[in-house]
């Protein structure tokens, strides 16, 4: 790993990588508390992840088209540049009359991420060649864990101390720094092109390749069941997102300083696991470990709910589902590299890129339903319920994994470098 890290252009890559993606959790920490002190609603603070997943659901699988099309530096520098500056309108919202605008914010910055990530992602290979691209992905999952463990807790505590104008400002900040490293790396990062195509031609291969994907998912029980699990749990997810702010603050009584607390300790969880998911792989079949993963961030996730019936609220209660977020961490890595890496193994190469783009799709979809599900319940019947549902959902996710995947699904080698992030 030292040694890929001593590609200059790589090394650019990965630093403006660490500091972007600490800055962004910061504001992530940030934005939901700013809403739930402005309007004290659920469904309020679940509006700011809605805004976020809606262009990832309607774009998510569009904007790789026009990243292999673009210049790759030019569009990871440019999304930089524009993020920083349109962070800063958030500094005006000072009341829940404009909270339209943070939710606006959030979508544009959102859909910018989804032109950012394809294009690191498709210039990794041209970066450090297919001999380290393991490591270096490797590398890269380091990188976020590192700044979800950082972020959160520096959003919580800039939040606390100086208001959403403080967290915004170093967002923006990270955002300039990280663009002007990119824009430092000399790697010619133009894609190969293989003829003019128009638009017109562009949209009917579009179409036709998305409804193609979407017959290659149907037609294979396994994908269709990997979809199936996550799109269940996923609802949870949703739940949870919108009710976090609101468990903690009202129930735990953490604060400010708690969410963010809360939010690294999964990271540290998420490093953890990072250094034994390869080993584990190698003995435990990957049906078991992706269903397992699942029913355990239920578990966890149930146990960070009721906290405060282990310990009264107050820093008794923060550290019990402290723990419990730390725990978490772990089948979240597991789970999601296991089911990542079937879903590579299960699918052939020319199908890949559509078949995770729908899974993005549905993983949005579903997390919209759990938090318009999860913003009305929780106005209506309190927060911990309603999270003990979304905990629910994750179970019944793993059990249907477990039952419905055939134990002979196929053999899966990976890195952390598969698994997704809460």
């Amino acid at each position: 790993m030292l040694a890929t890290l001593r590609n200059r252009d790589f090394a650019l890559l990965w630093t403006a990588g660490l500091i972007s993606v600490a800055g962004d959790y910061a504001l992530i920490i940030a934005l939901p508390l700013h809403a739930y002190a402005l309007t004290g609603s659920a469904a309020a603070t679940g509006g700011v992840f809605a805004a976020a997943l809606i262009p990832r659901v309607l774009l998510g699988s569009v904007a790789g088209v026009f990243v292999d099309r673009w210049d790759r530096k030019r569009t990871m520098v440019a999304a930089d540049l524009l993020r920083a500056a349109l962070v800063l309108p958030l500094l005006l919202v000072v009341s829940s009359d404009l909270l339209w605008l943070l939710y606006l914010v959030r979508a544009m910055t959102g859909t910018l991420g989804l032109f950012f990530q394809p294009a690191e992602a498709a210039l990794l290979p041209r970066l450090v060649g297919e001999e380290r691209l393991v490591s270096a992905n490797a590398l890269n999952a380091l990188n976020d864990n590192l700044g979800r463990l950082v972020g959160p807790a520096v959003g919580g505590l800039l939040y606390a101390t100086g208001g959403l104008a403080t967290v915004v400002v170093v967002d923006a900040a990270t955002f300039a720094v990280s663009g002007a490293l990119i824009l430092a790396m000399r790697t010619n990062a133009r894609p190969d092109r293989d003829g003019v195509v128009t638009a017109d031609s562009m949209w009917r291969r579009m179409t036709g390749e998305w409804v193609a994907g979407l017959r290659y998912v149907g037609g294979n029980r396994a994908l269709g069941t990997i979809f199936l699990a996550f799109g269940i749990g996923f609802v949870g997810e949703g739940t949870f997102s919108g009710g976090f702010t609101p468990l903690v603050v009202d129930v735990l009584r953490g604060g400010a300083e708690g969410a963010g607390i809360l939010s690294s300790a999964q990271a540290i969880g998420g490093l953890l696991a990072g250094v034994v998911i390869a080993r584990v792989a190698l003995i435990v079949p990957p049906r078991v470990l992706f269903a397992g993963g699942l029913i355990g961030l239920g578990l966890t996730d149930l146990g960070l709910a009721n906290a405060a019936t282990l310990a009264p609220p107050g820093a008794g209660a923060v550290m019990v589902g402290s723990a419990f977020m730390l725990l978490a961490g772990v089948p979240i890595v597991v789970g999601f590299a296991a089911g990542n890496g079937l879903l590579q193994t299960l699918t052939v190469d020319a199908f890949r890129g559509r078949v995770f783009g729908a899974l993005g799709a549905v993983q949005g979809l579903a997390t919209l339903a759990g938090l318009g599900i999860g913003g009305v319940a929780i106005d209506a019947i309190g927060v911990v319920p309603v999270l003990s549902f979304g905990a629910a959902m994750w179970i019944a996710a793993g059990a249907i994994a477990l039952l419905r995947l055939p134990s002979h699904a196929a053999t899966v080698s990976f890195t952390e470098s598969d698994a997704g992030t809460r």
